[in-house]
């Protein structure tokens, strides 16, 4: 509910505090007397553009500001959008406080003492109050809206829910599909993998293979110094004249005579000496097999430069090592295989892509089906409520027509009304009289009660041509309306004034050479003043205003 509305500086009203009852408040006045700045100023705290001439003249700034209290239904849906726009939210003191601020420069806005967008204002606004009066704030009006309240009167939201899955299902299919088909090689591309493989695997080269060839070309390529060194180290070891093999005997001779001398001391030279002499036979071998090895023939030779080309080649282009030739081998097979595999690639998207839509189609139109049956029964109860508002001959449909499946389902509706017979039924914001659709929303608004969670509903005009009888029974239904939230009513019918759970005036004066505007509480006798104002005054005014208080004072609960 609309628990409290501060104002300063806005228009003719230089300082205002009002606080609204829970159930039904009436607004009533002088015509002319500003009722019309108190919509106004809701109307700002709801999204509304400002003028800065709306600013009290000789006042710098203008401040507004109010406090909505919510439902924990109403939490639930706002607590997201909220936590979006990182606005402070406490649910254990369910409170939405909207304020503006309005210079000659400039306009900020704040929820919860959180600056906000214009924008969010508004999508916040739309689920705390109803404003229904010509040109002014009207959800119902809106088609989705429209089709969000059916389907909450129908107890449908767990099958919209359901199509709003599989479209999110769709989505993300559709988006993995241009993910892989942006990543796809084109036919060019492909023809490129196509030369890279064949350079590739026609020299097939072998993991490490640089490696083993560049150190057998090392040794191929100084195989004439290696087999001279080689040879010489040979001859010096056991083939020349005086070569150590020879000393080495001598040596050998000379420990033999020690032996003689001192055969305990001298065996071990011995074994030393012959050790000496096995390891050098063996150096010597090893020698003669090594540059053996080394030996390459011409062709042998060209081959293997030609083979470390090739490599070197490879690894050129595709390297720098050998390893990342076969991984650009490896990578281009891949590759190539997607492009191959394109078409059967598209063909299983296309199959899942079929299968989520035919799917959705099912869904939606089980929940058109649905939708269908309760708009029916919704029109009917909706046409009894407005011959009981004065439209004793009155006409309203839902109208449908069929959009592709989607999130919502496949269904476009209007609202269709037609004031009098033989007139064409037309959408409800074609409707141009304010009163005709004050008292349209006020019979959907009283059939949709449990279904609608918008907490503040607010009339205006809605007493347009009427009189008598309707007039009471507008009273009686806005009363009713009342029991499940809060409703204000700007009323020029004292039927209408006389049902109100809280009555407040809005009146004009003269102070200082200024004109003021004040909003203020009545409570008994001077309630009883107004009513009979609103009944042209005099005594009889006065007692038919008694009769009326009294036929709802029970009901009343600020009498």
């Amino acid at each position: 509910m609309l628990n409290w509305l501060k104002i300063k500086n806005l228009a003719l009203i230089e300082e205002a505090d009002v606080e609204f009852g829970n159930g039904f408040n009436v607004i009533t006045g002088e015509t002319g007397a500003g009722k019309s700045i108190l919509l106004s100023t809701i109307s700002l705290l709801l999204g509304e553009r400002a003028d800065k001439g709306i600013i009290r003249t000789g006042a710098e700034r203008c401040e507004i500001s109010a406090g909505i209290g919510i439902t924990a239904q109403v939490a639930a849906i706002l607590e997201p959008a909220l936590k979006n726009s990182e606005i402070s939210f406490n649910s254990d003191c369910p409170e939405i406080q909207l304020r503006r601020v309005i210079t000659k420069t400039q306009t900020r806005n704040f929820i919860n003492d959180t600056p906000v967008t214009l924008q969010t204002l508004e999508n916040i606004g739309n689920y705390l109050v109803d404003i229904h009066a010509a040109n002014e704030h009207q959800s119902l009006l809106s088609r989705s809206r429209q089709l969000e309240i059916l389907d909450r009167y129908a107890g449908l939201e767990t099958q919209v829910a359901g199509c709003g899955a599989l479209c999110e299902k769709i989505r993300n299919l559709r988006q993995e599909r241009d993910l892989a088909f942006a990543e796809m090689p084109s036919a060019v591309e492909a023809e490129h993998l196509h030369l890279i493989i064949n350079e590739i695997e026609k020299v097939n080269p072998e993991p490490g293979e640089d490696e083993k060839l560049n150190s057998r070309h090392q040794l191929a390529a100084n195989a004439k110094t290696i087999m001279e060194l080689a040879g010489q180290s040979v001859q010096m070891l056991n083939e020349s004249e005086d070569s150590i093999a020879d000393r080495l005997a001598q040596v050998h001779r000379n420990i033999q005579e020690l032996c003689r001398i001192d055969a305990a001391k001298a065996e071990t030279l011995v074994q030393s000496c012959d050790r000496i002499n096995e390891m050098t036979r063996e150096l010597a071998y090893d020698l003669e097999d090594f540059s053996s090895k080394v030996e390459l023939d011409e062709q042998e030779f060209s081959e293997l430069e030609a083979r470390l080309s090739s490599l070197q080649t490879l690894k050129r282009r595709y390297g720098p090592g050998l390893e990342n030739v076969l991984i650009a081998l490896t990578h281009s097979r891949e590759r190539l295989e997607v492009y191959r595999n394109a078409e059967k690639l598209r063909i299983e998207y296309a199959a899942k892509e079929r299968e989520l839509l035919g799917q959705l189609k099912s869904k939606a139109e089980e929940l058109s089906s649905n939708r269908r049956t309760a708009a029916g029964k919704m029109a009917v109860k909706v046409k009894e409520k407005l011959k009981t508002l004065g439209f004793l001959q009155c006409a309203i449909e839902i109208g449908f027509s069929q959009v592709e499946p989607g999130e919502r389902g496949m269904d476009r509706i209007d609202f269709l009304f037609s004031a009098n017979p033989g007139e064409t039924l037309q959408p409800l914001r074609s409707i141009a009289s304010s009163g005709e659709i004050s008292r349209v929303m006020l019979a959907l608004k009283t059939v949709l009660a449990d279904a609608d969670a918008v907490p503040v509903l607010i009339f205006d005009e809605i007493d347009v041509n009427i009189g008598g009888e309707t007039a009471n029974q507008v009273g009686l239904e806005l009363k009713s309306l009342a029991k499940s939230r809060q409703v204000l009513c700007i009323s020029h019918l004292p039927q209408v004034a006389a049902c109100g759970d809280f009555h407040f005036t809005v009146s004009k004066c003269v102070t200082d050479n200024r004109t003021v505007s004040t909003i203020t509480p009545l409570f008994e006798g001077k309630r009883t003043t107004e009513i009979a104002r609103m009944l042209g005054g005099g005594k009889a005014a006065t007692a038919h205003a008694e009769d009326l208080l009294g036929h709802h004072k029970g009901c009343s609960q600020n009498e």
